[in-house]
């Protein structure tokens, strides 16, 4: 988008704008403060993050647009549900209004002991042009706090998420139109996503939809949610001891054919359709070495690596060189240990996740929304959606190699690279829609008027199927289904009912009337659970098809991708290395049922 040639028009709006002010700073970005040269997740310069190693220039959030206009974030306040937040920090108390809670003393300061929350909310909205450490990606933004990690009831719960103390679902234009979870669950079995019998997942789901549709006078909000750190390897807790879990193929430690150990659509809350998920990429724009990934991405945004080697996020630490991240003492990152830049050791510049992509997704939506505070909490989704960036694109996705049930070595397309589905949105199953995008949303924002149609939910639709799985093949289970409403696509949720003694060779697609294939499950997750009954009402959601037609043939395929050559391994000092799902099934599993649901307009 050429916006020099918007200029002229861009004035007309000086007045609705004039409220932000600023429209000619005084100097660039990366120069209004003392760490905002090493902020490459706003400005990529080819900074080092005060790693080792520099990023490649333009990967970042694209900000240069809204900075120059004075739109960041005023207005907008984002809830920051984490491990509570240093609220006092010189760098946040400007930006801090009344509504933070202590979840367990009950006051207005939500103690942070980590520090992970207070390094989140200085990436949403540190306070900018204070001389002092960097800024947020919305440093005008309002900031609350919520120490929710460290208790975690359902009456934390409800007031972190948006209810007021007495449960009542908070309207007023101070109360959160953003709410950031940089946290999850890594569980090693899939999840029952039955609701019904789950009464606090449902009532957290209801809650969830009446704030994201109806607060705000019908604004509504958006609940940004971190994939998990889970690629890889992760760590599981069996009868209270902790374990690593890791693959293992071809006599390699760590080998899963770079598929992703863990999926990010696993955990009934990431499959959610009010949470808008997303993955972490590094100073490259590729993805983060860590971040979870799955269909059930919404978009992908600046997590960084680990500060060492490579950049992670330079942002707010606890103040001191006594705790938080940055302490006293050398370290691999040149910020850390009390250094000129930051002599009380109030920074960090370790800071990285899926914990760190959440928040800088927020910031952008508070952005986005502050350009245009009328639009629906939908419509900005939708304006993220249609102006991501399609990073990384080359990446060819991945090519899952494998002998089938007769001996044969196949090929299986288990990732595909960037598609383009029918309504013409790309998808990639590690950066979901693309990378956040914030100019060029904010520049639609200003000149769109009306918010999407009334969303529309179809009840589920069952498909029994009863259809033998062949094992290690490619031929599959496959079972069709007639869907008659006709909607535009927001997003598909698939529930399914999967009889299996190894979960972790299973592959799941699922193909739209208009032949976009999305794979919803990559096969090679790396479950522990062996022959438990496999998959029990398990919930997925998928983003593949955004802007697609729903009516028409549905297709699943079930896949077994594997004839007992891997397996998974648990290790912890103790106990050693232990191996699960070392045998290949006995039996055939059986695609029983599945089921799919459809948010549209």
């Amino acid at each position: 988008m050429n916006y020099k040639k918007n200029l002229i028009v861009l004035s007309i709006l000086s007045a609705a704008t004039s409220a932000y002010a600023n429209t000619s700073p005084e100097l660039p970005l990366t120069k209004r403060d003392p760490l905002t040269f090493q902020q490459w997740h706003l400005q990529n310069t080819g900074q080092t993050g005060f790693s080792k190693s520099a990023g490649t220039v333009g990967q970042d959030l694209n900000v240069d647009f809204a900075d120059r206009m004075g739109i960041k974030g005023r207005g907008i306040t984002v809830s920051v549900i984490d491990t509570g937040v240093e609220i006092s920090h010189p760098d946040l108390a400007d930006n801090v209004v009344p509504g933070s809670r202590n979840l367990i003393d009950g006051s207005d300061y939500p103690l942070d002991n980590h520090g992970h929350g207070t390094s989140v909310a200085g990436l949403i909205a540190a306070v900018e042009g204070n001389n002092i450490g960097g800024r947020g990606v919305a440093p005008y933004a309002n900031l609350v706090g919520f120490n929710y990690l460290d208790e975690q009831s359902m009456a934390s719960w409800m007031v972190s998420h948006g209810l007021s103390e007495d449960f009542r679902a908070l309207d007023r234009f101070t109360d959160p139109r953003v709410f950031n979870q940089s946290y999850g669950s890594t569980p090693a079995s899939p999840r029952n996503g039955d609701l019904s019998n789950d009464p606090a997942a449902e009532l957290e789901e209801a809650i969830m939809q009446d704030i994201t549709l109806n607060s705000h006078w019908g604004r509504g909000a958006i609940y940004v949610k971190s994939a998990g750190n889970s690629f890889g390897y992760y760590n599981t807790y069996i009868n209270g001891v902790k374990y690593l879990v890791l693959p293992y193929e071809n006599k390699e430690f760590f080998n899963n054919q770079g598929l992703p150990f863990h999926d990010a659509n696993i955990t009934v809350d990431n499959a959610s359709n009010w949470n808008l998920v997303v993955s972490a990429l590094n100073a490259d724009g590729k993805l983060a070495s860590y971040s979870s990934v799955g269909s059930n991405i919404f978009l992908s945004a600046p997590g960084g690596e680990y500060g060492e080697d490579a950049p992670a996020m330079v942002t707010t630490d606890l103040t001191g060189c006594d705790k938080g991240m940055n302490r006293t003492g050398p370290h691999g990152n040149s910020l850390h240990g009390g250094t000129e830049l930051d002599p009380e050791c109030n920074y960090a510049g370790t800071m990285n996740g899926t914990s760190s992509a959440a928040p800088n997704t927020s910031g952008a939506i508070a952005t986005v929304m502050s350009a245009n505070p009328a639009l629906d909490s939908r419509t900005i989704r939708h304006l993220l959606a249609s102006t991501a960036r399609k990073t990384d694109p080359t990446n060819p996705g991945v090519m899952l190699q494998f002998e089938n049930a007769q001996g044969e070595m196949v090929s299986y397309d288990a990732i595909p690279s960037w598609q383009t589905n029918a309504a013409g949105y790309n998808f990639h199953y590690f950066y979901g829609l693309g990378a956040v995008n914030v100019d060029d949303a904010v520049f639609k924002a200003l000149f769109t008027g009306v918010s999407l149609p009334k969303l529309q939910v179809t009840d589920w639709q069952k498909e029994v199927a009863d259809i033998a799985i062949p094992d290690a093949s490619l031929d599959g289970a496959v079972s069709a289904m007639q869907v008659d409403q006709d909607l535009t696509i927001e997003a598909v949720q698939l529930k399914v009912n999967i009889d299996h003694e190894r979960v972790r060779d299973i592959a799941i697609e699922l193909t739209s009337p208009s032949g976009t294939r999305s794979v919803v499950l990559s096969p090679r997750t790396g479950f522990l659970r062996g022959n438990e009954g496999g998959f029990t009402d398990a919930l997925m959601l998928t983003h593949h098809f955004y802007g697609e037609n729903s009516k028409g043939n549905w297709t699943i395929k079930v896949l077994d991708t594997d004839k007992g050559n891997s397996y998974t391994l648990i290790y912890n000092q103790s106990a050693g290395l232990i191996g699960y799902n070392n045998k290949n099934n006995e039996l055939a599993g059986v695609l029983k049922d599945w089921s799919l649901k459809i948010y549209g307009h």
